[in-house]
């Protein structure tokens, strides 16, 4: 069971430690703040931050992760699909390939970002300004744009810890589901009041927000926050499906076969990675992958342990062992 955080630390981090207690391993918080730790336990000592980065991975590895364009090169050479696209310097560059995406499903990133921080999707483009916007916004967070194709199915984030996937989620967009009766601020407010909910990852999940981008959204589908969704509808507040965005996580790690697990585990390691949250759109999770079927769309390196020891539905998964594992205690 969950009990708030009080001691400022990041959940995956707390994991750790209460894991690691409760295994006889000594742990001496070295910077708060920073989510660094030390673990003891006889002659062998670790050092761990933000519970996934430690020394099982080389310095390298988070480096390729980290650039999507390095990442998609290295999959793409391991016979891995992942999404055909461009990667443009400039707004001018982009806009010179406007005709070439224009009609098409298209998803606008910064070649390095996580949190899904810069990300804009859109179907059957054929707003000119709106492409320019996205590229605009993307480019507020790195100094390369990635302009790929929008690859339809569901996302689930696999969870790589050692050769192993240890986790499965299907990460739902934030959301509020309407009861006839209240407006979307005030279903937002209420979803909130979840214990689960919190901010800064000391919770399980994120609280759901109505900034811009949420406001954004829901002009989009011509509702406000004012609006009064009917009972039984399921409203989006965005369009990317993040948890740090106020998404919904379920477990869907008995459910997928075991080829995808495969799939996941063999890109961790063409980077190099021992631990790895590898986010994969999946058409059908019963049928065999296929060059159609499937693409993974990010590889990311300190991936979250909370959110598979604490989904929204589904069971704990143990996740923090898993890296104790891993790291010989």
């Amino acid at each position: 069971m969950f009990t708030n955080n009080q001691d400022g630390l990041e959940l995956s981090t707390l994991m750790l430690i209460n894991a690691a207690e409760r295994r006889g391993i000594e742990v001496e918080i070295l910077d708060l703040e920073d989510n660094f730790i030390r673990l003891k336990k006889g002659d062998k000592i670790e050092y761990v931050k933000q519970a996934t980065r430690t020394s099982a991975d080389t310095y390298i590895a988070p480096l390729i992760m980290e650039n999507k364009e390095v990442t998609k090169v290295v999959l793409r050479e391991k016979g891995i699909r992942v999404p055909a696209g461009i990667m443009v310097k400039s707004t001018t560059e982009a806009m010179a390939h406007y005709q070439e995406f224009r009609g098409k499903d298209i998803v606008v990133k910064p070649k390095s970002s996580n949190f899904g921080i810069g990300i804009v999707i859109h179907k059957n483009l054929q707003c000119e300004k709106c492409y320019q916007l996205a590229v605009i916004q993307a480019f507020t967070h790195d100094t390369s744009v990635l302009i790929e194709e929008f690859v339809p199915g569901k996302e689930y984030r696999f969870l790589v810890i050692g050769a192993e996937v240890v986790g499965i989620l299907h990460r739902v967009p934030a959301n509020v589901v309407g009861d006839g009766v209240h407006t979307i601020a005030e279903l937002v407010a209420q979803k909130n009041q979840n214990p689960l909910r919190g901010k800064g990852y000391v919770s399980p999940l994120e609280k759901l927000r109505l900034d811009h981008t949420e406001l954004a959204f829901l002009s989009e589908q011509d509702k406000s926050i004012a609006t009064i969704p009917e009972p039984g509808e399921t409203v989006y507040l965005r369009e990317n499906s993040n948890i740090s965005t106020g998404g919904d996580s379920i477990d869907f790690t008995d459910d997928i076969i075991a080829d995808y697990k495969a799939i996941a585990v063999a890109a961790a390691q063409a980077v190099g990675a021992k631990i790895c949250g590898a986010d994969i759109i999946i058409e059908d999770i019963h049928k065999t992958p296929d060059d159609q079927n499937y693409s993974i769309i990010e590889l990311n390196f300190n991936p979250a342990l909370h959110i598979h020891n604490y989904p929204f539905v589904g069971e704990n998964r143990h996740v923090d062992e898993k890296v104790l594992d891993l790291l010989g205690f």
